[in-house]
């Protein structure tokens, strides 16, 4: 079996870093993808998702210290679901993806590919 994911799409915001209790830093953005097709009159639409970003270890620190909003990124991961209640009793779901590798493919506010696209991996240290 396999849970695998490859994004390509810009950061829509600054990478955002937080702390869990135990210490460990987590590194969080969203990314936006869009894809082009015709309606039925014939008319090019556009249709834009976005997916929230989560980078652990020494992943999300490059991610944290080279990503800003607009830089387009190629994200390799897992889909992640996760389940809760919130303080009104409603259950709510979310969906996110955990990054395995993060390929840096244009900077924010570059025009054009990096000559050597910068590529981090997850060291999974469990």
């Amino acid at each position: 079996m396999k849970n695998s994911v490859t994004l390509v799409g810009f950061a829509g915001n600054n990478p955002e870093v937080r702390e869990t209790s135990s210490g460990a830093k987590i590194t969080s953005l969203s990314l936006a993808t869009s894809r082009s097709y015709k309606d039925a009159q014939d008319k090019r639409q556009t249709e834009t998702e976005w997916h929230r970003i989560t980078c652990f270890n020494g992943i999300g620190k490059s991610v944290a210290e080279h990503v800003a909003k607009g830089a387009m990124l190629m994200v390799t991961g897992r889909i992640h679901y996760t389940r809760w209640t919130d303080q009104n009793g409603t259950e709510r779901y979310g969906c996110e993806i955990i990054a395995e590798q993060v390929e840096f493919l244009v900077k924010a506010k570059d025009s054009k590919p990096t000559e050597a696209a910068e590529t981090c991996e997850l060291a999974l240290a469990e």
